[in-house]
């Protein structure tokens, strides 16, 4: 299986992994900037793996336009906004062990629960720019808080998600122009009975639309996925998908619709003016 984790273990032979890189230029002065290789995970070049990977594994943005982890690691870093985020999703075999990191800025130190029980504070140590914890997998909850000068600062929680029953949609801009050129980039995951997200789903999502627009485009990130970019349909990856809607030049709505096997269906509205 052609896969990469999260961990920042990945990076191109002639280069070196997120954190060593960003370590090395703000510890040296001589070094004026660092080159990212790259930003978004690209077409062709399968690197590590060959066939039938079909992109690069090592962007901070995957092919959908759907930030990896580590693209928190760089916000912690080159922005002044309050940042933690915790990973991996917490759907695993019980007693499974697991690495759980987090990103984090502004803070001192960040604290980890695992169904309310506190697992330890750790701050970040000279050239890491993450904390982590190895914990066994129990079904729950784990939360992250981080604290400065024993204030907190943030928390944030992943839930252990249960079996698929709906599909969400969520669309980036719901008013797009009416121009023959405008785009609309919606989110597609699957929820459970509680409404959360499911990391780890797979389902098959058929896609319809009506209206002022058509599908211009399809994915889902997975580096390994040789479907057409064009084809209505998509497997989530990772829980997840993004279909792309382009406007035509009259004004009115772009209705779409999601379908899959087993699922309650989901509908859209992108209205487009002039």
């Amino acid at each position: 299986i052609h896969h990469c984790s999260s961990y920042d273990n990945n990076h191109v032979p002639w280069g070196s992994t997120h954190e060593l890189t960003w370590d090395l230029t703000k510890k040296y002065d001589h070094i004026s900037g660092l080159y990212i290789w790259t930003g978004f995970d690209y077409l062709g070049e399968p690197t590590p793996f060959w066939w039938p990977s079909r992109s690069s594994f090592f962007g901070i943005i995957d092919l959908a336009g759907i930030p990896k982890d580590v693209y928190y690691m760089y916000q912690s870093e080159w922005t002044n906004k309050d940042v933690l985020h915790l990973f991996p999703h917490w759907n695993w075999d019980d007693g499974q062990i697991v690495d759980v990191w987090a990103y984090y800025n502004n803070a001192d130190e960040v604290e980890l629960f695992v169904n309310g029980k506190s697992h330890g504070r750790k701050s970040k140590v000279d050239g890491t720019y993450h904390v982590m914890w190895r914990i066994p997998y129990e079904k729950g909850t784990i939360k992250a808080v981080s604290y400065r000068d024993n204030r907190k600062i943030l928390e944030k929680e992943i839930k252990t998600a249960g079996e698929p029953v709906s599909i969400r949609l969520s669309a980036d801009r719901k008013k797009i122009k009416a121009d023959g050129k405008d785009l609309s980039y919606v989110m597609v995951e699957v929820l459970d009975d509680k409404g959360l997200p499911v990391p780890i789903a797979e389902n098959n999502i058929r896609f319809s639309v009506e209206g002022t627009g058509s599908i211009v485009g399809t994915d889902n990130g997975n580096p390994n996925d040789s479907l057409s970019l064009k084809k209505p349909e998509r497997k989530l990856f990772g829980g997840k998908a993004v279909v792309i809607l382009q406007s035509n030049e009259n004004e009115g709505t772009i209705i779409l619709s999601a379908q899959s096997e087993d699922l309650k269906e989901s509908i859209i509205f992108i209205e487009t003016q002039k």
